[in-house]
């Protein structure tokens, strides 16, 4: 058994000034730790998103009625506050799982060699976006469940969703200028594919603000629009990302273009399928909660299937680096 090497008081201070740059001194990660760091951080965003929309669909939303405490005598809910307490602060509680998981692939990347600054960026941005969303939630409580202020909340963790997916593609790929897979008409109809699917996300927000689960027991203020005529128009929206995924998919396989566009694509439009099928089955069934809240997953992965296909279109090598010496042409690295 080795010796517990000796911890001097200047390691201490380094560690207390820039504990990231204490560790990546320290320890280097291989790539594989990397990536999967920035997927756990993917997945807990995701896992927030559903747990937030348990807590509406069973009425739970004011279980905790003040932020940041739970009452304004305890800081977690108690015995007396039932269910409802439990599972509103156990959503709470989960925040700090997800800045684990966020902190756990800034680290990673910051201590990977050699250093990536793009990396550590995108998880830095994933930090702030918690810490925001989470005042904002706190807002969402002390308003009394305002749709308003819930919907933002929705689409603060969307764009929480985005930066993650984007950090967890970036680990996978190098830092050279980008080198586009496709024209520019194919990556035009992506970006329209990109608005259309953020226009429904955020139609989708209305649905639920003037919708019938309203998240809580109590009167909650609701949007004043007929929900089934905004559902309708969601419909809508669904069937123009389904149109647009087809065409880009037919468009694709005329050109012959590469296998990793083609396949982003492919996959888009199975969990576009599976989202349709779960949207007009609670649409008719009376908007049921299970299926309420898979269909809040189902957006989840809709939206990082979209972004997938949008990163598919280019492919990022390895950045190359001179080395002195006769050979100068020679390079460090190879495509990702």
């Amino acid at each position: 058994m080795g010796g517990v090497p000796n911890v001097t008081r200047a390691d201490v201070v380094a560690a207390a000034r820039n504990p990231l740059a204490f560790i990546a001194a320290r320890w280097t990660p291989d790539h594989r730790t990397v990536r999967r760091a920035s997927l756990s951080a993917l997945v807990m965003s995701v896992v927030i998103v559903v747990t937030g929309g348990a807590v509406r669909l069973t009425g739970s939303g004011l279980g905790c009625p003040t932020w940041p405490k739970c009452t304004d005598d305890s800081l977690a809910a108690t015995g007396a506050m039932g269910v409802h307490g439990a599972i509103e602060f156990g959503n709470r509680m989960l925040t700090y799982v997800l800045c684990a998981a966020i902190g756990w692939a800034i680290v990673a990347a910051r201590s990977q060699k050699p250093y990536r600054r793009s990396l550590t960026r995108l998880g830095w941005a994933q930090f702030w976006l918690v810490m925001s969303n989470a005042v904002l939630g706190g807002i969402v409580v002390l308003v009394g469940l305002n749709p308003y202020t819930v919907a933002a909340h929705f689409l603060a963790a969307s764009a929480l969703i985005a930066v993650a997916a984007v950090m967890w593609q970036r680990t996978g790929e190098g830092d050279a200028r980008p080198r586009p897979l496709v024209g520019k008409p194919v990556q035009q109809l992506v970006w329209f594919l990109v608005a259309a699917s953020t226009l429904l996300i955020a139609v989708g927000t209305v649905v639920t603000g003037a919708g019938p689960h309203a998240g809580d027991s109590s009167k909650v203020e609701r949007m004043p629009l007929d929900w089934e005529t905004v559902a309708k128009l969601h419909a809508v929206l669904a069937w123009i990302v389904v149109t647009l995924t087809f065409a880009l998919w037919f468009i694709l396989k005329a050109v012959d273009a590469p296998k990793n566009p083609l396949d982003r694509t492919r996959d888009l439009f199975l969990v576009l399928l599976g989202q349709g099928v779960i949207g007009y089955v609670q649409y008719f069934t009376d908007l049921p909660e299970a299926l309420v809240g898979l269909h809040m997953l189902g957006s989840c992965l809709v939206w990082i299937a979209v972004l997938r296909v949008l990163l598919a279109l280019r492919e990022r090598p390895e950045a190359t680096v001179d080395l002195p010496g006769p050979s100068a042409e020679a390079t460090v690295g190879s495509p990702a």
